[in-house]
């Protein structure tokens, strides 16, 4: 149990009614979850609003609820506090309940469009060869220290992150990495955190459904960057036009990286193949197993952190050697027929065109390039066009398929896809709902030496459809599919 008093400390109430002296035994925001002697938030979300559920949150057992408008009748006995923003609220309140679980550790936040899993994944996998206990919130998972938890949002909601957080701090953690989306940063999640430090990669072309317009996308990303406190730093990829942007009106130290500007870390690309490339990185060689350029500014970036958070240069640059490729990001294997097949998470155009121009770079021109590729249900519907576009014109035949459709029609979404692609590069394209049976296609298009990348889900390992998650993981599928014909 915890004193609600204590609990709302630096909330900023608008209005109270009853006493705050009472000792609650959870904050909830989901009324399906509140018990007895519970605090409930009511948040307006984008669907449902949590101010039409208070009266069944009292029914439940809460003795108090948090709410931007006070209800028209009151219940007695029961607190009713009234605050500007039920988000903030919301997050304040889980970091005060969980004791202000980021302030005794090193938590770093990665946020852009492209390189937030690769970047957070990879310092979370560094910081363990050098020895500490460190921790991960991600799109794929949650680590503390060797501890795994499964996750279904790239930022969790601010009573997850300080569940987690608070886990932590009891396992000793000493560095926590995290990725930091712009919904995560819009609906307020991680207010009331202590960042040690935050990281730029990019912004390109996503979540326009959410944003509306690309430049209120960018300004919720550099939220981040404004409120961090003066001894964090604040590190951008300066390459990116967007990277100067975060740092205007940063209180926190700033430090610069990039591959084609002067920055205060940069990386030269030598050399490159298949199974890695040679970097060059502030006068420093290393051999890298992760190719192309996107990830050597995402070494780039593991590096800088790196240093800024204490390690030792040339230790760092050992262990970066040793870091292995993320699941689902340029994931690959071949074939006894030596066909290479690829699985990456590109569902942006910026991720889409990084895969295929890395993937063009490494050919010997005489292979074909097929990719497989859709784009997802009920999320931005300006980049279909564009994404059938680049995969039209950069691959030598192009399937598109279902990802996951959610509740759209994969057929209409494929046309959407469809309206992108040039007269020219019509004859490349087949348009298959069912993506197991594009796949298949895929492998049986294929011959020795060609390159088939699928392309949309990467890590996931399931299909969502109309509600209802199926199986589906495109690493085990491809490779099975490939296995087949080998024989």
């Amino acid at each position: 149990m915890r004193s609600l008093k204590d609990i709302l400390y630096g909330v900023g109430l608008t209005a109270v009614s009853g006493t705050t002296n009472r000792e609650v035994n959870a904050v909830c925001f989901d009324s399906r979850k509140v018990g007895k002697s519970d605090v409930f938030v009511a948040i307006r979300g984008t669907l449902t609003d949590g101010h039409e559920y208070i009266a069944k949150a009292i029914d439940s057992g809460a003795n108090a609820i948090v709410c931007e408008e006070m209800p028209a009748n009151l219940v007695n006995d029961i607190t009713y506090v009234e605050v500007a923003d039920g988000n903030t609220a919301l997050a304040v309140m889980a970091s005060n309940f969980y004791d202000n679980p980021s302030k005794n550790l090193k938590l770093v936040g990665v946020t852009g469009t492209n390189g937030k899993t690769t970047v957070s994944s990879l310092l979370y996998q560094l910081f363990k060869k050098a020895g500490y206990k460190v921790g991960l919130i991600s799109t794929i998972k949650i680590m503390v220290d060797e501890a795994v938890y499964p996750t279904s949002l790239t930022t969790p909601d601010a009573l997850t992150i300080n569940h987690y957080l608070n886990l932590m701090n009891k396992a000793g953690v000493e560095f926590c990495f995290m990725e930091v989306s712009s919904h995560g940063i819009h609906q307020k999640r991680t207010k009331g955190l202590v960042f040690e430090g935050a990281i730029f990669t990019n912004l390109t072309h996503d979540h326009l459904d959410y944003h509306k317009t690309f430049a209120e996308y960018r300004d919720t990303k550099k939220i981040l960057f404004d409120e961090l406190p003066k001894k964090a730093f604040a590190l951008t990829n300066i390459d990116d036009k967007n990277g100067l942007v975060m740092l205007q009106n940063c209180k926190a130290r700033k430090f610069t990286y990039a591959l084609k500007s002067y920055a205060d870390y940069r990386c030269q690309i030598l050399e490159h193949q298949f199974d890695g490339q040679l970097l060059k990185i502030n006068d420093h060689e290393l051999w890298s197993k992760l190719i192309g350029h996107f990830n050597a500014y995402n070494m780039l970036a593991i590096y800088a952190t790196a240093d800024l958070l204490g390690l030792e240069k040339l230790e760092t640059l050992r262990l970066l050697s040793e870091l292995d490729n993320v699941d689902g990001r340029f994931q690959y294997f071949v074939s006894k027929e030596k066909i290479t097949a690829i699985v990456d998470y590109a569902h942006t155009p910026d991720a889409l065109k990084n895969v295929l121009e890395t993937i063009n770079t490494l050919r010997t021109g005489n292979e074909n390039v097929i990719t497989v590729v859709g784009c997802g249900g009920d999320r931005d519907r300006s980049k279909r066009p564009v994404m059938g576009h680049i995969a039209s014109e950069m691959s030598n035949k192009v399937i598109f398929t279902s990802d996951n459709p959610r509740s759209e029609s994969p057929h209409l979404i494929i046309e959407e896809m469809e309206a992108g692609v040039e007269p020219q590069n019509t004859k490349k394209i087949v348009s298959i709902e069912n993506r197991k049976q594009a796949i298949r296609t895929a492998c049986q298009m294929a011959v020795a030496n060609d390159i088939i990348l699928v392309a949309g889900k990467g890590h996931e390992t399931y299909q969502e459809t109309n509600g209802t998650r199926t199986d589906f993981d495109d690493f085990k599928i491809v490779k099975a599919l490939l296995a087949e014909l080998d024989k």
